[in-house]
């Protein structure tokens, strides 16, 4: 199965209705939106991991305006423009509001599939790094723990040994006394 939830934003009902049974026989799991506004309040509502858009829908949420909403929601929410009108202008328009791609109608279903892999790859991949940066966290925290423990169990030998010294060349006290006073240092 594979992990994420796509919504599929298209006023167009037979390719809204095309690519949400496409995606759903994939696995994926897919919710559907005819236009901008119906989109906002899916993405409100729940959580979406990929927005194919199309560009062009009725009303005044566009599709470059759903990649606003997108992220201004969650950043980490990719965004595929969807597009029958090509334009290397709105392609740029759409990847510097965040857009992760940009596909022309007809979709090639090949392409799609292996964009979607290629962004859930990018998040386990992250998501790995993130489990190791945590990892690593942890482990310095624990590190830094025991060089602490060590430095003052080390200091305390250190006392031990300076006071067993003191104890071991006082010439006044009695050979017998002072070894017996040393190993009770020891032992404690």
């Amino acid at each position: 199965m594979n992990n994420l939830t796509i919504l599929v934003v298209d006023d167009d009902p037979v390719i809204k209705r095309l690519l949400g049974q496409r995606l759903v026989k994939e696995d994926y799991t897919v919710l559907l939106a005819e236009d901008g506004y119906k989109a906002e309040k899916i993405l409100k509502e729940n959580h979406v991991d990929v927005v194919l858009t199309d560009l062009m829908m009725p009303g005044e949420i566009s599709g470059i305006e759903v990649i606003d909403i997108a992220k201004d929601l969650d950043r980490n929410i990719e965004v595929i423009l969807i597009t029958a009108h090509s334009s290397v202008d709105t392609a740029v328009e759409a990847m510097k509001k965040g857009a992760a791609d940009y596909l022309e109608k007809p979709i090639n279903f090949t392409e799609l599939f292996l964009r979607l892999e290629k962004i859930d790859t990018m998040r386990s991949v992250l998501r790995s790094a993130e489990d190791l940066r945590q990892a690593m966290d942890v482990t310095e925290t624990n590190a830094a723990e025991t060089i602490q423990n060590l430095e003052i169990a080390a200091g305390d030998l250190q006392q031990k040994l300076d006071a067993i010294e003191s104890i071991l060349i006082d010439d006044e006290t009695d050979s017998h006394s002072r070894v017996t006073e040393a190993l009770n240092i020891l032992l404690n």
